[in-house]
């Protein structure tokens, strides 16, 4: 009985909120199989990458030019078809981004490099809705427990700028009173002496959020909306 050679890749899911929109960042596909689809970054593992990790980063920066940037692996997908080429399994990562300051890049592997609404996909590669789908369950889940909707923000930003995260990500709209009275209970949010000016409404007080004091916390916060 012949064995079958399964392949590893590694793929990831990065995310950011852009005009209260949340965005994922896709490459499209310069060769076959799914020639000129829209695809997650990612690709087989190098002979000189020591782990995964280090894999997921590679890829993500040789196919989109992003770089240095915290990446937590998601979940393993392997099911059988889902890469035509024969039996893959992918270990799938996560990376929380502000657009700001990113300067995109097609790699050499791929057509072009852009985000992409969540709610307005193209077809996509592989099993990759799937893995994108995954991958949004998991941070609403960690919206509700951790700082994770801090790293989608600027370091100074409004108190509707935070719950923009949370309403794109969610993918509803929140109570504003009850958001706003939880958050600022906490005593994460550290006001500052500063305003933005949001359009034509008068200017909004800015914040900063202090990880020194949510790690003071006894029992860390739920943020359920």
């Amino acid at each position: 009985m012949a064995t079958e050679t399964i392949k590893v890749t590694v793929d990831t899911v990065a995310f950011a909120v852009e005009q209260g929109a949340l965005e994922v960042l896709l490459v499209k596909r310069k060769f076959e199989p799914f020639k000129s689809l829209w695809a997650l970054p990612g690709g087989s593992l190098d002979e000189n990458d020591q782990t995964l990790d280090q894999a997921a980063a590679r890829e993500l920066l040789e196919e989109t030019n992003v770089g240095d940037v915290y990446l937590e692996q998601l979940y393993t997908f392997g099911d059988k078809g889902r890469d035509p080429r024969g039996r893959t399994v992918t270990a799938s990562y996560l990376a929380l981004l502000r657009q700001e300051g990113l300067e995109l890049k097609a790699g050499s592997k791929a057509r072009g490099v852009a985000w992409w609404k969540v709610n307005e996909l193209p077809e996509l590669a592989f099993d990759h809705a799937t893995i994108i789908s995954y991958a949004r369950q998991r941070v609403k889940y960690k919206l509700e427990y951790s700082p994770a909707a801090f790293m989608l923000l600027p370091e100074k930003f409004t108190l509707r700028d935070l719950q923009s995260v949370y309403e794109a990500v969610l993918g509803k709209a929140v109570d504003n009173r009850n958001f706003r009275k939880k958050f600022l209970n906490t005593g994460v949010l550290q006001e500052l002496n500063e305003t933005s000016q949001e359009g034509s409404y008068r200017p909004a007080r800015l914040y900063t959020f202090s990880l020194e004091e949510f790690e003071k916390l006894p029992d860390k916060p739920v943020f359920m909306f």
